[in-house]
């Protein structure tokens, strides 16, 4: 079965590949391939979902919202759950690979995606809720071997919180900074991707993975809260 987002179009040929690859792949529960924002040039922020889907194609640890799956696998597994505010996927993906099922990115065109973020405070929010979600995946599943979310949640910390500190003494935290925004500024620092951004998507894409740790730092501190308190997980909505 085929997962679709509202604001997604499947590219013509899709559902032939996939379905050929699973049915080739009886390990495997779920394929996804190339998503493409509709507009990456209309905002920096829409740019940033563009070089954010595209990763390497081959066996990968978790897919998105727009994916084959295998029904015996999915219904194996019992489904997305009810009680997360993103990350669904990659919590699913976790399930399926403790169950021996694999996961994976075809080299081909799948879906165009509109985001549609024009405003700061969008971008702001949907960093939030990737860091609610890291927070709450690492809950679930942080143990080993799985260690689901851990690394993220780690790194919102360390940058979202302990680097500002940092700053408090001049020249330890400059330098933390400096080193961490020329890391993830240098071709494929961060992640590597299926293709070579240019130099201004580098940048570009430094300067928001280093602004980013702060909302995904609240929304690590949002998640422990609510846990603390026993309140129920809402959306973050950023449309």
């Amino acid at each position: 079965m085929q997962f679709l987002d509202g604001d997604c179009e499947l590219a013509a040929g899709w559902l032939e590949k996939a379905e050929r690859f699973l049915a080739e792949n009886p390990s495997v529960a779920a394929v996804c391939g190339r998503l493409r924002e509709k507009h990456p040039e209309r905002t920096v922020y829409n740019l940033l979902c563009d070089i954010e889907w595209d990763a390497p194609p081959g066996e990968a640890r978790a897919c998105g919202g727009i994916a084959m799956m295998r029904v015996e696998a999915f219904c194996a597994a019992r489904g997305f759950r009810a009680d997360l505010v993103a990350g669904e996927e990659p919590e699913l993906c976790a399930r399926l690979r403790a169950a021996r099922w694999r996961t994976w990115r075809l080299d081909a065109e799948m879906a165009v995606h509109d985001a549609a973020i024009s405003r700061f405070v969008q971008w702001w929010l949907r960093s939030l809720r990737a860091g609610y979600a890291f927070a709450q995946g690492a809950a679930l599943h942080g143990a080993p071997p799985e260690r689901l979310g851990v690394r993220e949640s780690r790194s919102a910390w360390l940058w979202g919180l302990a680097l500002p500190l940092a700053v408090l003494a001049p020249l330890r935290g400059g330098r933390l900074g400096a080193r961490h925004f020329h890391r993830l500024s240098a071709p494929g620092g961060a992640a590597c991707a299926a293709r070579r951004p240019s130099r201004r998507e580098n940048w570009r894409r430094a300067l928001f993975l280093v602004l980013g740790k702060f909302p995904e730092m609240l929304g690590q501190l949002k998640f422990r809260l609510e846990r603390h308190a026993g309140a129920p997980a809402r959306l973050i909505e950023y449309k």
